[in-house]
């Protein structure tokens, strides 16, 4: 019964959608979405002050036996995560898309809101699920409805391979899933994250263990699983992006977050914290060293999303470590920093995808090389688009500094107490080069596409983007400001979350540390109002001339002077080689040309890793079809042949109650 509700609430959505005239889409799905996030976000709101979970449905009769859903306080901290980034990503796409009506036909964009609508709702339904066939369920639904968004420019090749790249991979790691809860389900007769405390006290619990990591890293983005991920984002509309790098990977991060605190045992309790951390650093050195290299706008932000993965990961692998030692406080400052940047990271990434949309639209290009001078041009999104470098940064007084704090606060009472000092050296170092290499990347980003001269007309004709994506904009902003500026209430309401893993609450041990953060962030904000009050006086009587940059003895100079992307980080990019597959078009000047003639050169760097994910695929591509090649004889009778032996094949099957 609760399946067929299902469906027909999807046939309801999409009926909706599809009969609404052509502009009012938006505001139907919107409504949709909003309707679904207010009532989920009530319940989690509920559940955060409660303390309580609440039962929302269960019934019998599924292949897993009975199958339920819940909210408990984790759920409700995804639930509100999914409900924000759901309605800010639907609310942008009105002026994102608003170019689009005149081209895509009204099935199109029908399809493109039906998917989007789906797909929130989805995501809202897994982190609900108790596990088992709702579950995977929506989870299935989730990537389905991801696929389709993906697909909205289907007419172009690069698009279309990113969405197959994207759909296989995801059911490569749904079938991982369905392999972990057909395993879980034989040995206790459940197939619920519940059931898992049981295996895990009862079981060798390594297999399955890395069989559910595996299953939720393949969406998470964890290395080396991440190949879809650099592809798909630039594939995708930005709101789509922002929605699936800030909202639908943070469902693997639930997934594996549900599995960890099902284990008790101390000696897989560090196992398991030495496979996180490991992956964590892994992937957290891998993305960020490639989004460095990067020279579009949202292939540098959705390498970024891997390295924040990882960052997630050490919390997580921090927490473990701290609970097998016996460390409460480790245990709850990575646990804490791991949720914290799972929400942080929601909020910065999901704005900076909003500002790759707006740049996108309005000069037609993500390219590094091609942009520049657009702070003039686009001050506001600019403004926005700072606000979110900062953040991700980790730097004061934003909400990126006050999780990492918190993972890092974990890894230094590791070593304080002597129980996990090397594994929390490695961590702390990686976690330190990981923020460092973030920096360049994003002041590499930022730099050369707000600062400096536009370097093509587009760019100098550029304006602000309409209202709609800007109040869209606004949400993820109002939760990095609001965490970064008050965290002793942030990290308030993360703790209802960790009670969950640690019974024990010993976060009024970080009130005062919270409580400084917080004076701070305000001290560093009144005297940085001070000093522009001051500038702004010491100026008012002072004649400003402008006139043009120094160009370093030349007397004509132009934009092909400034920093482009790839000489911004051209240091880095020697150690970085082994990591990357260059392709090269046209040649750089060469160092004896002391009057170098016109020179077009451009470089791309792609992920080794994802060249042999391709390699492979694409050779198994051509195997499979060299040998469906060898059945096509052109004679009649193989054809019959052929039919016949597939039914002797059903009636063997049939006759053994295999089928």
């Amino acid at each position: 019964m609760f399946f067929i509700c299902s469906l027909l609430t999807l046939v309801a959505i999409a009926t909706l959608i599809f009969a609404v005239p052509l502009r009012v889409k938006i505001w139907a799905a919107l409504t949709v979405v909003g309707l679904g996030a207010l009532y989920a976000s009530a319940r989690a709101i509920e559940v955060l002050l409660s303390g309580a979970t609440i039962r929302l449905w269960q019934f019998g009769g599924t292949p897993f036996g009975v199958d339920s859903g819940s909210l408990d306080s984790l759920s409700a901290l995804f639930v509100l995560v999914i409900s924000l980034g759901a309605i800010a990503a639907t609310l942008y796409s009105r002026g994102y898309l608003s170019h689009y009506l005149e081209t895509k036909s009204p099935i199109h964009i029908s399809l493109h809101y039906t998917s989007l609508a789906i797909m929130s709702l989805a995501m809202l339904a897994v982190v609900c699920s108790d596990g088992g066939f709702s579950f995977l369920f929506f989870w299935e639904l989730m990537t389905i409805a991801s696929f389709l968004l993906i697909l909205f420019d289907a007419e172009r090749r690069e698009v279309c391979r990113a969405a197959l790249s994207y759909l296989i991979m995801m059911h490569v790691g749904f079938v991982l899933l369905l392999v972990g809860f057909v395993q879980l389900h034989a040995a206790t007769g459940s197939a619920s994250f519940a059931a898992l405390t049981g295996y895990f006290a009862t079981q060798p619990f390594l297999s399955l263990f890395l069989v559910f990591v595996l299953g939720f890293g393949m969406k998470a983005g964890l290395f080396p699983m991440h190949v879809w991920l650099p592809e798909a984002h630039p594939a995708a509309p930005s709101h789509v992006s922002a929605l699936m790098s800030g909202v639908m990977i943070k469902t693997g991060i639930y997934g594996i977050l549900r599995v960890a605190m099902a284990l008790s045992d101390t000696a897989s309790l560090h196992i398991a914290g030495m496979i996180l951390l490991g992956m964590g650093v892994v992937t957290g050195l891998w993305g960020v060293m490639l989004a460095a290299t990067q020279n579009d706008v949202k292939r540098l932000l959705a390498y970024s999303s891997i390295e924040n993965i990882g960052v997630i990961l050490i919390g997580m692998g921090v927490a473990l470590l701290g609970e097998s030692s016996g460390n409460q406080l480790m245990a709850f400052c990575g646990i804490a920093g791991a949720l914290l940047h799972t929400v942080n990271h929601s909020f910065f990434k999901s704005l900076l995808f909003f500002g790759a949309g707006n740049i996108l639209s309005q000069t037609h290009t993500t390219s590094l090389d091609a942009l520049g001078g657009l702070g003039k041009h686009m001050p506001l999104t600019a403004i926005l688009f700072l606000v979110g470098t900062v953040a991700l940064c980790a730097l004061p007084p934003l909400n990126g500094f006050v999780s990492e704090l918190l993972i890092y606060l974990g890894m230094f009472n590791g070593i304080a107490s002597s129980n996990d000092i090397l594994p929390s050296v490695i961590g702390l170092v990686s976690l330190a080069l990981i923020g460092g290499v973030a920096v360049l990347a994003f002041t590499k980003l930022y730099g050369t596409v707000f600062l400096g001269s536009p370097r093509t007309h587009e760019v100098a004709e550029a304006s602000e983007v309409d209202n709609c994506r800007v109040a869209a904009m606004a949400l993820p902003l109002l939760g990095i400001l609001v965490i970064g500026l008050f965290p002793q209430e942030a990290l308030r309401v993360v703790a209802q979350a960790v009670k969950l893993f640690l019974p024990t609450d010993i976060s009024w041990q970080l009130s005062p540390v919270m409580v400084t953060i917080c004076r701070s962030a305000w001290l560093l904000i009144l005297v940085s109002a001070i000093l522009f009050r001051i500038r702004i006086r010491l100026l008012q009587n002072r004649t400003v001339a402008e006139g043009p940059t120094w160009g370093c003895g030349f007397t004509a100079t132009n934009v092909r002077m400034q920093y482009s992307g790839e000489s911004f980080s051209e240091g880095l990019e020697a150690i970085a080689r082994p990591l990357t597959h260059d392709s090269e078009e046209g040649a750089p000047v060469g160092k004896n040309e002391i009057f170098p003639s016109d020179h077009r050169f451009e470089i791309r760097h792609k992920d080794r890793i994802g060249q042999l994910f391709s390699a492979w695929w694409v050779e198994a591509l051509h195997l499979i079809n060299s040998r469906v090649m060898q059945l096509r004889t052109g004679k009649i009778n193989h054809y019959i042949l052929f039919a016949l032996a597939f039914l002797g094949l059903v009636f063997l099957l049939s006759i053994f109650n295999l089928l």
